[in-house]
């Protein structure tokens, strides 16, 4: 199979008459291409062009058509609020939109940051530029930066990276011939793109907004074999006719042996970024002394200190991959604490940035919680490095009885091997979790006896969920990095039952994967097969649907699959895409005691250990 077509373009403004014509040229001559990427700013620079912009946005009749599947990232510009917001709430949008925001046919916004595979390619992408006025629109946030950081852990070597801003440093030990006449890295540049590209390390990095063209040689990367090839593209139409489209044809990574992945051309350079870090290591060595450079990737100074200035040192640091993800690639060998006490802050819903920086700066538009939860409590009660010893882990969990941060308030019934509670920010009405007692990864790995009492606390719920026209769709998934399994039993209207399995088929296309599909007679046959699937070398996803269906997936090492795939899918088929973030559906204490307390009531009767 031959390598997919692929053509990448710099600040378009609006200009898609002068895009497109250029795009049927190079496609007659080295055609036909898969799909288009658009780098630098998108949207029309005045309103004049708004009219030759509007007739492909709109469409349809005798309107122009865009030719080829097209993804822009740069989200600003005349009308983009307008065309975007009408975006973000058309019903084609629900569920995934990690590989784009549908706009009109052929044309995708890449919302924020993200990954996802395009023809076998992995493509990961930051939106918008850096700023600090909270623009809802045409910028990116530390949230979409972290999110790229931890993605850089996952193992596997990413295609293509596209940003709207050059890095800054780029042209660090290139050959000055090649270096634009009158380049400023100042202007157009961002040093948050020389970070992450440094730890994402793609085959090859797009780049728009300086308006001109600029082709690196190859370099080095730190810490893998392969090299980075960086292009600046310039604007559509620009005077100076400096190139602004670029097509490309590159072999994905994954297909690709050892030896091809690490060939470097004579003129590949060191990396240009590990200048930067290295200015960066001596403003650092009077902080810390003890730390590697690349540990600055790693630690944010502890919640406790920002606030309470108490304590002082490495102690006082936290790991901000553990807080971001709940692991570190690094285990014991960290440097830095694993805090769960913050993770849970995090996952309890509060602001990313606030726990890091001590402020958001997107104020009160952010939607998540700028002030600690139970603040004095889980101060007083913080153990330090307690993620690397074994022992204490039960007592970290939150899904753990034995631990002091369970949400006691929210379990609904106990039995000898599970329990089932209702989780924090429902999906719906009745959304419960059905958790192991013991501190397991996953619900496959128990015995056999467990698995029996798990069967009749499913077939109850399932029951329960039928007495009130709707049926279960029950779900888990298995990650390798796992600490305490739980299954997500969602109630859906018993008229889009049936639509499920649709759904998550579509899904599963759009992220280049089929689910392997049986049907058995009851949950404990359907059981005993998922547990002769499951391999605990691979993470592993599976769904339970009506009358016995269950569709598994089993995640190659390479592959980047949602963690909140089942939650995002019946988002969508609800209609309710906004609660696809159990953060936006964040309850008070009150009300979610109110709530456990009507469903144990309801539940009395069905209830396995009553």
């Amino acid at each position: 199979m031959s390598p997919p077509r692929i053509l990448l373009c710099g600040d378009v403004l609006g200009r898609l008459n002068q895009l497109f014509k250029r795009v049927q040229s190079v496609s007659k001559s080295a055609g036909p291409f898969d799909a288009l990427f658009c780098v630098g700013q998108f949207f029309p620079d005045s309103a004049e062009q708004l009219e030759e912009f509007t007739d492909y946005i709109e469409g349809g009749g005798g309107r122009s058509q865009i030719p080829l599947p097209t993804y822009f990232i740069g989200d600003y510009g005349v009308a983009a609020p307008k065309v975007l917001s009408t975006a973000s709430r058309n019903s084609a949008n629900l569920g995934f939109k990690m590989d784009g925001f549908k706009i009109c046919d052929n044309l995708f916004w890449l919302r924020g940051s993200g990954k996802f595979t395009l023809h076998g390619l992995s493509v990961v992408y930051l939106s918008g530029r850096q700023s600090s006025n909270g623009q809802h629109f045409g910028t990116y946030s530390q949230d979409d930066v972290d999110a790229l950081r931890a993605l850089a852990e996952e193992p596997g070597v990413v295609d293509l990276f596209l940003t709207n801003e050059w890095p800054s440093g780029v042209t660090n030990r290139a050959s000055a011939s090649d270096i634009p006449a009158g380049f400023l890295d100042t202007t157009g540049s961002d040093s948050s793109v020389s970070e992450l590209v440094a730890e994402i390390k793609p085959r090859y990095h797009f780049a728009g907004t300086k308006g001109v063209f600029y082709a690196r040689e190859p370099y080095s990367n730190v810490d893998a074999v392969h090299v980075t090839r960086f292009f600046g593209l310039a604007m559509v139409g620009n005077k100076d006719k400096q190139t602004y489209i670029r097509a490309i044809s590159p072999t994905p990574a994954s297909t690709m042996s050892a030896a091809e992945i690490s060939m470097k051309p004579p003129n590949t350079t060191l990396s240009p970024y590990t200048l930067v870090v290295d200015k960066t290591a001596l403003e650092e060595v009077t902080k810390r002394s003890n730390a590697s450079v690349s540990d600055s990737q790693y630690w944010r100074y502890d919640v406790s200190h920002k606030r309470h200035k108490s304590g002082s040192g490495e102690g006082n640091k936290l790991c901000f991959k553990f807080i971001y993800s709940g692991s570190c690639p690094r285990g014991e060998k960290c440097n830095f604490q694993h805090d769960m006490d913050a993770r849970e802050q995090y996952l309890g819903g509060v602001c990313l940035d606030f726990l890091i920086k001590g402020k958001c700066e997107r104020g009160p538009d952010c939607n998540f919680k700028h002030n600690l939860q139970n603040e004095g409590e889980s101060h007083s009660r913080r153990r330090r490095g307690s993620e690397n010893d074994n022992g204490n882990r039960s007592k970290e969990c939150w899904f753990c009885l034995s631990s002091p941060n369970v949400e006691s308030h929210l379990i609904i019934s106990i039995g000898e091997f599970y329990y089932c509670a209702l989780p924090k920010g429902p999906l719906v009405q009745d959304h419960v979790l059905v958790i192991p007692i013991e501190h397991a990864p996953c619900t496959l790995s128990l015995t056999q006896q467990s698995n029996s009492e798990l069967v009749k606390f499913l077939n109850s719920l399932k029951l329960y969920y039928k007495n009130r026209g709707k049926e279960a769709v029950l779900f888990e998934w298995i990650s390798k990095r796992s600490s305490h399994a739980n299954i997500q039993v969602v109630p859906v209207p018993s008229t889009k039952a049936a639509a499920v399995q649709d759904i998550c088929n579509l899904a599963a296309k759009k992220l280049g994967f089929k689910f392997v599909v049986m049907k058995f007679n009851n949950s404990s046959d359907g059981r005993e097969w998922l547990r002769m699937q499951f391999d605990r070398n691979y993470s592993f996803f599976y769904v339970e649907l009506t009358e016995g269906t269950i569709l598994s997936h089993s995640v190659e090492e390479n592959e980047n699959f949602p963690a909140q795939f089942g939650r995002e899918v019946l988002a969508g088929l609800l209609n309710m895409p906004e609660r696809a973030d159990w953060r936006n559906c964040a309850l008070g204490k009150d009300e979610e005691t109110k709530m456990a307390e009507e469903f144990k009531k309801q539940f009395e009767e069905l209830d396995p250990n009553q």
